[in-house]
């Protein structure tokens, strides 16, 4: 019987081995760039250029408004002073009147006196 079991297992059904397909390896494609490194460089200075005149434009903007600004204060000093020179004006006009000035005269002691006038010809 020992006989036997070794035929027996000498005639073991021996599996089909399935041929082995290589698979296919991925080709690698070489990766295309999106961007070539000048137009990489022009996005870069165009962005540069971009930010260069915004500053430049928002420069400007800030020195127009501080200028306004002056402006308006020296509109208004000169309005000040224009209403000071009024109101200087009005007052030498109220204290330059004949009666007033004849008053002042009198309390300072002069008094009219016709033989020290002279009369100036030619005017």
């Amino acid at each position: 019987m020992a006989l036997e079991q070794r035929k027996f297992q000498t005639s073991a059904i021996r599996e089909l081995e399935t041929p082995v397909v290589p698979r296919k390896q991925p080709q690698i494609r070489p990766s295309r760039k999106v961007f070539s490194a000048g137009e990489k460089f022009l996005f870069v200075l165009f962005a540069t250029i971009l930010v260069l005149f915004s500053t430049m434009i928002l420069h400007t903007q800030a020195q127009i408004n501080d200028t306004n600004r002056e402006v308006q204060l020296l509109g208004k000093d000169v309005s000040e002073t224009t209403k000071q020179n009024m109101e200087l004006s009005i007052q030498v006009k109220e204290k330059s009147t004949y009666d007033r000035i004849w008053k002042k005269a009198k309390e300072l002691g002069l008094n009219p006196n016709e033989n020290n006038v002279k009369v100036v010809p030619g005017q």
